[in-house]
């Protein structure tokens, strides 16, 4: 109990906070890889996703420091999701006669691809927050961000699944979101990151917009092309 002190609850206000605004590009993702399932394989892959979202947390959570050292690995990263958001924006003009068991696990596999794109920030983010405790209480502040992941992804996706089905611009906002992430993540890699902070300082913003309108374009021009 000792280790109770204001600097533990202040770090998990503050991983509370990064949950909050980290686990809503994983919503986004399930929500769009599995709006065109039946509801009984959407719980279940909203289910799978999040948990395999967790599970990737965790993983990464070993090794996310040095991983995050190694040049042009967010390039790559950056890129998948750049394709994932081309490929989800556009799942509506694609044969809607899947079979049931190719169409959950092509869907949880693209929550997993998007997850390990996304997820070393995530972890980063909540091992930031979590050091302003005591040595000792940092695995339980890691433990209990990673289980608040859970619920927030899985309500988050539901309520999106159920606000494309009214809106379906939404979807085409959710692959743009994705677009912004990547857009952001490719000018944080360690091989660009300090030629961005000397020559090219505050773009992190106008990147983003950048990957945004490139998914969105792509996606449109699949769109068109698959039409004709």
């Amino acid at each position: 109990m000792e280790h109770l002190d204001a600097a533990f609850f202040f770090a998990l206000l503050k991983i509370i906070w990064a949950d909050i605004l980290l686990s809503g590009d994983n919503a986004v993702v399930i929500a769009l890889a599995t709006r065109r399932l039946p509801p009984k394989q959407q719980r279940q892959a909203i289910v799978g996703g999040a948990a395999a979202a967790i599970l990737m947390r965790v993983l990464l959570a070993l090794f996310a420091i040095q991983l995050l050292q190694l040049p042009f690995l967010k390039l790559v990263g950056a890129a998948m999701l750049v394709w994932i958001g081309v490929k989800l924006m556009n799942q509506a003009d694609e044969d809607a006669e899947v079979g049931e068991v190719h169409g959950l696990w092509a869907a949880i596999r693209t929550i997993l691809l998007a997850d390990l794109a996304m997820s070393l920030d995530n972890v980063v983010a909540i091992a930031a927050a979590a050091s302003a405790a005591a040595a000792p209480m940092r695995p339980v502040l890691l433990l209990i961000g990673l289980g608040l992941s859970i619920p927030l992804i899985v309500f988050g996706s539901t309520l999106l699944l159920k606000l494309m089905q009214r809106f379906p611009a939404i979807i085409t906002l959710g692959a743009a979101l994705l677009g912004f992430v990547a857009g952001e993540m490719a000018i944080t890699d360690s091989a660009l990151e300090s030629w961005f902070a000397t020559n090219l300082h505050d773009l992190g913003y106008t990147v983003g917009i950048a990957g945004a309108i490139l998914v969105v374009a792509l996606g449109l021009m699949r769109s068109r092309r698959a039409a004709t």
